[in-house]
């Protein structure tokens, strides 16, 4: 059976979907998470303790919006959240279950949560954002600058969507099929290969504005995506060994997005 194709433009020239065989680097992922559990278990054995949410949350700090990958939920971003919250960070769920809409729909609601989030906090979001997720960070960094402080991606193919493995492209042929079909919430062809997609597109292909920082954290080792499409050329790029699914529990990626949070607007790279 045929898959419906995804736009040309989400494809430049240049890009590549990752071979059929390098979605194996995903098994890595066991390990990663093993290595999180690890230095868990060191730091618990160690006496320490997350402070949030007690007295010791950073009073000057942005809060952070954690949004997840595709056909995934803020659960996925449960390693992120502890890590960030131990840092003293005040951490928020996008309130996405499972990441499978239309992706201009899916960042107006998220551009819905962040002013709720702005309002209660009394200042700008820094937004942490997992593949997809970090593609609707880099547009809504674009429209609403005076919401967002700061975004970090990891692993997020912001220069060509479209290099992307097979694997991939059949979860979302199984979207949009489930869509014609009268399921509700989905992606629908428009969102892969017409308007909707463009209009996704070109607003993340925009320059940020230079009170924004924008951090893309990416690896080579990534078995989904081509990682050449996630080093936007206007982001501080920072280089993990991990796999794409790993960056979400992997230490030393979620180290990097800790560092990048931390350091905030002085990571901000000149255009």
């Amino acid at each position: 059976m045929a898959t419906f194709p995804v736009a040309d433009f989400l494809l430049p020239e240049g890009f590549d979907a990752p071979g059929r065989g390098a979605v194996l680097r995903e098994v890595r992922v066991v390990t990663e998470a093993g290595r999180l559990a690890w230095s868990r278990f060191e730091r618990r054995v160690g006496g320490r303790r997350p402070p949030y949410p007690g007295q010791t949350v950073l009073r000057d700090v942005d809060p952070v919006v954690l949004v997840p990958g595709f056909m995934a939920g803020d659960a996925s971003l449960s390693a992120l959240t502890h890590a960030l919250r131990e840092q003293g960070h005040r951490t928020y769920r996008s309130r996405i279950h499972a990441n499978v809409g239309c992706t201009v729909r899916a960042s107006e609601k998220l551009e819905s949560r962040l002013e709720s989030v702005a309002a209660r906090r009394g200042r700008r979001v820094t937004i942490v954002g997992h593949s997809l997720g970090g593609l609707l960070a880099r547009g809504l960094a674009v429209r609403r600058p005076d919401l967002i402080s700061g975004i970090v991606t990891l692993g997020s193919p912001m220069l060509a969507p479209g290099a992307h493995h097979v694997a991939l492209t059949r979860s979302l042929d199984a979207l949009v099929r489930l869509s014609r079909a009268g399921v509700p919430g989905l992606m629908a062809l428009e969102c892969v290969a017409g308007d909707c997609a463009r209009t996704s597109f070109d607003e993340s292909r925009l320059p940020i504005p230079p009170e924004v920082s924008f951090t893309a954290v990416y690896s080579r080792r990534d078995g989904i995506v081509d990682w050449r499409a996630c080093v936007d050329p206007l982001a501080t790029a920072v280089e993990v060994r991990s796999s794409h699914l790993g960056m979400v529990v992997d230490p030393a990626a979620i180290r990097a997005v800790c560092g990048a949070v931390a350091a905030g607007p002085s990571l901000r790279s000149e255009p």
